[in-house]
Order: C-alpha cells, then sequence, then structure tokens
C-alpha cells in the first residue's frame, strides 16, 4: 500500500481547522489554541495546494495565515 503525500496532507489539515472550530465553539478559553489549530490546518492545507497547484486555494490559504498571524501576534505579543 502507498502513501499519498497529498491525501495525508489534506486530511491532516481538515482535522486541524475542524478542531479549531470546536475550540471556538469553548468560547475564550480556548483563545490562542483555535487560532494555533487553524494555522497549523491552514500550513499544510497550504503546502498541498502547491504541491498540486491549486493557485486559487493557495491564495486563500496564504491570506488566512496572514491574518492569523496578526491574531497571534496579539495574542502572545
Amino acid at each position: 500500500m502507498t502513501i499519498n503525500k497529498n491525501e495525508v496532507l489534506q486530511w491532516i489539515g481538515a482535522v486541524l481547522i475542524i478542531g479549531g472550530h470546536a475550540l471556538n465553539s469553548v468560547g475564550p478559553s480556548a483563545y490562542p489554541w483555535n487560532i494555533v489549530s487553524f494555522v497549523v490546518g491552514t500550513v499544510l492545507f497550504t503546502v498541498w495546494a502547491y504541491r498540486v497547484a491549486n493557485k486559487p486555494q493557495l491564495t486563500v490559504n496564504v491570506i488566512s495565515i496572514a491574518i492569523m498571524g496578526v491574531g497571534l501576534i496579539r495574542a502572545w505579543g
């Protein structure tokens, strides 16, 4: 059985983004770990988008990471 690295990147990214949403539902006590979960999941999706040359998804992910970076700076800055 061959492991498809693109599938692994996508699924781990999906799980982490879902985790970020779940942490958002917990409320302020999950902050900033909700953002961390979103950032790591989005970075994995960005790597996947680059590998499969999905330019629209790559653009969305890069912008999302920049926005979340501001959130992390505010949280830990």
